[in-house]
């Protein structure tokens, strides 16, 4: 019987049980050199073979005959092929073979990217991680991917639904990097820069041993969205950041820096003089635009500190005290503030009057109680989750063997303590 033939019916009597599966396993593990050596006679064995209940013999063949370079009218026919595997596949069997899953899907971003038409990839590459997850807990390398792809399409929407998540296991730093750092993206493109400050901050203060790419573009952003959220920007990063990340990072970033002390000024004239000045190079990491909701974000908070002092102003005074171009202007502003929340007030047309309100919010309807109730529930399970993790590493053999070993260096039970430090 030809070898590839015997493989094909292996797979085809080893897929119905999990020992059968074991077994398969280390059939297709110790076939898999010759699999690729025969690469261009696999794809027709994909046709004798049901995805759904050969999923594991399906991949192994599946990942050797796309391993090679794949054209543009190839892809046409490839892509299908993956996305159908990857809607019918049995998750409980790719999951012997996770590697070459990933591998798999990956090639169909790519191969979706050379089609100009990431949106294909999309909904794929969902159900993929889904099925990879051995919890919502569990950050796959297909997480990245699949935001990337979501960036690329505009899906916004659709990116946000695995960022609500809360990550406890990471296999690989790369992964929570990028993961991250296209999180904050696409947070970003949905304006929820709550959200995006967050993930980016993750990014720039995650344990480093030297600076990455990934870092330093989060650590622009970093700059630009905390200035659009809260309107001030610290260079100071948190004490658990690296070090190396604490001594090195603003030093890549100087542009957004400066930047970040033009807009501290709260002189409009200076900040837009500064942003025209550097537009090239803030157009060449892609960062123009938000660069301008920077400048946009000043206006905002120009207005937000007259609220402090006045009660009333006309729509001339805050176009004049903002250094807005016309009323209008200043009306538009102050309407788009008054819907996002940003401000309380009413504006009176007739006489172009805006009277500045306080929070209408009394913090006791049936909504804000379920939100508050549902945020303390979130804070409770987290408290859970890290005491349990606390245990589990105060378990660990590794962990007990190094702290060990630490311990001893500053073990002064063999010293006369009083005598030896002088107290």
């Amino acid at each position: 019987m030809d070898p590839l033939e015997a493989v094909v019916a292996q797979i085809q009597g080893l897929s119905s049980t999990a020992s059968d599966i074991a077994r398969l396993s280390i059939i297709l593990k110790q076939n898999d050199d010759s699999l690729r050596t025969e690469s261009t006679r696999l794809p027709p064995l994909l046709s004798q073979l049901d995805p759904s209940i050969h999923s594991l013999g399906f991949l192994y063949i599946l990942e050797a005959s796309t391993a090679s370079y794949v054209s543009k009218q190839q892809a046409e026919t490839v892509v299908p092929i993956i996305n159908k595997f990857i809607a019918a596949c049995n998750a409980e069997q790719i999951r012997w073979a996770p590697d070459k899953f990933i591998s798999v899907c990956k090639r169909l971003k790519d191969q979706v990217m050379l089609l100009d038409a990431p949106i294909r990839g999309v909904a794929p590459l969902l159900t993929a991680l889904r099925k990879l997850q051995v919890s919502k807990e569990h950050l796959t390398p297909l997480h990245a991917e699949f935001l990337l792809l979501c960036l690329l399409a505009k899906c916004y929407k659709t990116g946000l639904s695995i960022l609500d998540d809360d990550i406890f296991e990471v296999d690989q730093p790369r992964d929570l990097f990028l993961y991250c750092y296209y999180g904050g993206m696409i947070c970003i493109g949905m304006k929820r820069f709550q959200n995006a400050l967050d993930l980016l901050h993750n990014v720039v203060s995650a344990p480093m041993s030297t600076i990455n790419a990934v870092a330093v573009e989060a650590y622009k952003k970093y700059v630009l969205v905390s200035l659009i959220r809260h309107g001030q920007f610290s260079t100071s990063l948190p004490k658990y950041s690296s070090s190396v990340a604490q001594r090195n990072l603003k030093n890549f970033c100087q542009p957004y820096i400066e930047l970040a002390n033009s807009y501290s000024t709260g002189k409009i004239a200076e900040l837009e003089a500064y942003v025209k000045t550097n537009a090239e190079k803030f157009d060449s990491d892609n960062n123009l635009g938000l660069v301008k909701q920077v400048v946009s974000s000043m206006y905002k908070r120009n207005i937000q500190r007259l609220t402090q002092t006045y009660l009333t102003l006309s729509l001339q005074d805050i176009a004049d005290r903002v250094q807005l171009n016309s009323p209008k202007e200043a009306e538009m502003h102050v309407l788009q503030m008054i819907e996002d929340g940003e401000i309380h007030a009413t504006i009176n047309q007739k006489d172009g009057m805006v009277r500045f309100l306080e929070d209408p919010e009394q913090y006791k309807t049936c909504e804000m109680i379920e939100h508050i109730d549902s945020s303390i529930q979130r804070i409770m399970g987290l408290s859970r989750k890290l005491t349990a993790m606390d245990e589990q590493i105060s378990c660990d053999q590794l962990y007990l063997s190094k702290a060990g070993r630490e311990r001893q260096r500053y073990d002064f039970d063999d010293f006369d303590v009083p005598t030896k430090f002088n107290i």
